[in-house]
C-alpha cells in the first residue's frame, strides 16, 4: 500500500503580521522570493504569497509589486505558487483582485467570509514599532469588519473563471464550509476543492482538537471525497493543529504569515525552518511530504507553463 503524501504550503509573508514583530519576516523583493525558494527546498509544494511596499513595510496588491519575485521563483524553483486575494482587511477587492487575475496563478487564496478579525491582543506583547502604521492598524481591528461578502466571493470566482486558477478555499468557521457549498451548488467552484481551515484567529473557530475534528466531520459530510483538507493553525497553534490534521489525513500549511515562532519563546529565524519542523512531525508519522508534481496530481492543477509569469 502506497504511504500517504501531505501537501506542505508555507505562507512566506502576509498581512497578519507586521514587520516589527519579527527581524525574520522577508518585506522586500528578494527576501520574499528568497524565503520561498528557501521553504520550497525544505518541503514545501506550495508557496502561498503576499507583496509588501519594501520602504515602509505595508501590504501591498498592487502587481507591480508582485512581479518581481514571482518571476525569480518560478525561474530558480518548480514550486507551486499560491498568490493572495485576501490582501489585508483595509483594502478593497478590486485591489485584492489585481495580482491574480494580472498573473493567473495555479492556486489563489479565497476568503469564504466576513468576520471580525482581532489582531489588537498583540499590542498586550509588542510594545515597540518600526512604522508608523503598525499600531494603528492592530488597534484598528477591534473596530475592522474582514469583509468577504457573497458578492466579493462571487467576484473572484467569475473574474478568475477562464483562467483555469484553483482555490485555496479559507475557512474560519464551519458556516464557511456551509458558503462554500453554496457556491459549488451554483456551479461556481469545481472540485476537487482544496479547503484550508483556519484555526486560533481570534473572531473564527478555536484550536481545540474538538474544533479541528469539526470542521473535518463537517467538510467531509458537505463534499464526501470531492475534496482535500489543509489546516493552519494561527500562532503557537501552528505545529499542535498540523500535527492532528496531518494525523487525521490532512494536508498542512506552516509559514511566518500565520506564525511567528518556532517553539515557545523563540521566534521562527526563517519559514525554511517552520517546513523543516512539520515536515519532521509528518515523516514521524510514517507519511511522506508531496513534491510540488505530487501537489499538482491531487489538487489538479493546470501547471506552471500555463500561469502568466
Amino acid at each position: 500500500m502506497a504511504t500517504r503524501k501531505v501537501i506542505i504550503t508555507c505562507a512566506v509573508t502576509g498581512s497578519i503580521h507586521t514587520p516589527s514583530m519579527s527581524p525574520h519576516l522577508p518585506v522586500t523583493p528578494e527576501e520574499i522570493a528568497d524565503a520561498a525558494i528557501g521553504a520550497a527546498e525544505a518541503g514545501a509544494a506550495i508557496v502561498h504569497l503576499h507583496a509588501r511596499d519594501p520602504r515602509t513595510g505595508l501590504p501591498d496588491q498592487s502587481p507591480q509589486a508582485f512581479e518581481p519575485f514571482l518571476r525569480v521563483i518560478k525561474q530558480r524553483s518548480d514550486c507551486v505558487v499560491n498568490i493572495t486575494t485576501g490582501g489585508a482587511p483595509t483594502m478593497t477587492i478590486e485591489e485584492r483582485l489585481q495580482p491574480v487575475a494580472t498573473f493567473k496563478p495555479e492556486v489563489a487564496s479565497l476568503n469564504m467570509g466576513s468576520m471580525n478579525f482581532g489582531l489588537y491582543p498583540m499590542l498586550g506583547r509588542f510594545k515597540e514599532f518600526k512604522h508608523d502604521w503598525e499600531r494603528p492598524y492592530l488597534e484598528g481591528s477591534r473596530d475592522r469588519i474582514f469583509k468577504n461578502t457573497f458578492a466579493d466571493i462571487e467576484k473572484i470566482l467569475t473574474t478568475c473563471a477562464e483562467n483555469g486558477t484553483r482555490f485555496e478555499i479559507e475557512c474560519y468557521d464551519i458556516g464557511h464550509l456551509y458558503t462554500l457549498a453554496h457556491f459549488v451548488d451554483r456551479g461556481l467552484v469545481k472540485p476537487p476543492f482544496f479547503v484550508q481551515s483556519v484555526f486560533g484567529i481570534l473572531g473564527g473557530i478555536g484550536p481545540h482538537p474538538e474544533d479541528v475534528a469539526h470542521m473535518k466531520r463537517t467538510a467531509d459530510r458537505l463534499f464526501g471525497d470531492a475534496y482535500r483538507w489543509s489546516v493552519l493553525g494561527a500562532g503557537r497553534n501552528q505545529m499542535p493543529v498540523a500535527t492532528i490534521a496531518a494525523a487525521m489525513g490532512g494536508n498542512v500549511r506552516v509559514g511566518l504569515e500565520d506564525s511567528l515562532w518556532a517553539g515557545p519563546g523563540r521566534l521562527a529565524q526563517s519559514n525554511a525552518e517552520q517546513v523543516k519542523i512539520v515536515r519532521s512531525i509528518i515523516e514521524g508519522l510514517g507519511l511522506e511530504i508531496a513534491t510540488p508534481a505530487d501537489a499538482r496530481e491531487i489538487l489538479q492543477l493546470k501547471g506552471a507553463d500555463r500561469v502568466n509569469f
